[in-house]
């Protein structure tokens, strides 16, 4: 069964598009968990407009934050393969295949992608070169190339990096470092999603962060002592 895990807040502008998309790749028995954190906009209406079974929509009272809403939907997964998802990017066709195909060799898969501005223009042709990204501990937690909306992994991850420690940068960037540690990852130099990039984006990952220099080196110190100190268990 595969889990797709999209946290949501005032994205309706895009949500229905993006939502499309990562359906018609499931099959019957799969699902999309979708946490809203308090969303003022049509969000919610755009979602219901689908009426797809295979949705499971959770609300916050109120307004928690990126982190606190990832970890919410991530906690109600059901399924044996998690994929994570953002409200206003759109998926290329046979994305959930490649993923799936890549998971019987590794523990986490990251796709490249496109970087698209709000109607779908190119910015970029290809995230991985303009990040550099790739696998590696150390290069990673340096640098961080882990990509959520890329991400898929198997549930066994997912078990090792929840629940979320404290004084984490972002929610992708500590799964992917756990990922690191417990077992083998695999960066897939394919574009298989259309990353939109608009001014109401949650995450700067294509820009420099705005975090003190202070905060930054927190994170890092923060994350590798985690790391460190958890007795993550080896996954093949």
């Amino acid at each position: 069964m595969i889990s797709v895990c999209l946290a949501t807040y005032n994205g309706g502008r895009y949500v229905g598009e993006q939502l499309h998309s990562v359906l018609m790749q499931l099959g019957p028995d799969d699902e999309v968990v979708v946490s809203d954190d308090g969303s003022t906009d049509n969000t919610l209406a755009e979602i219901a407009r689908l009426n797809d079974p295979r949705l499971r929509l959770l609300t916050n009272s109120g307004q928690t934050g990126v982190i606190p809403n990832f970890e919410r939907v991530l906690r109600a997964a059901r399924g044996d393969t998690i994929f994570l998802c953002d409200q206003d990017d759109v998926w290329l066709p046979h994305k959930v295949n490649r993923c799936l195909a890549v998971l019987s060799e590794c523990v986490l898969v990251v796709t490249d992608c496109a970087v698209v501005n709000s109607e779908l223009t190119t910015i970029a042709p290809s995230f991985f070169s303009l990040r550099r990204s790739g696998p590696g501990l150390l290069r990673n937690l340096w640098k961080n190339s882990y990509l959520g909306c890329c991400m898929a992994m198997r549930r066994s991850v997912l078990d090792a990096a929840l629940p979320f420690p404290a004084h984490i940068a972002m929610h992708d960037w500590w799964i992917g470092l756990v990922a690191e540690r417990v077992g083998a990852v695999h960066f897939l130099d394919e574009t298989l999603s259309l990353y939109r990039r608009h001014g109401g984006n949650a995450s700067q990952a294509t820009m420099h962060s705005t975090a003190s220099l202070m905060m930054q080196l927190r994170w890092r110190l923060d994350m590798a002592l985690y790391l460190l100190t958890q007795p993550f268990r080896h996954l093949r």
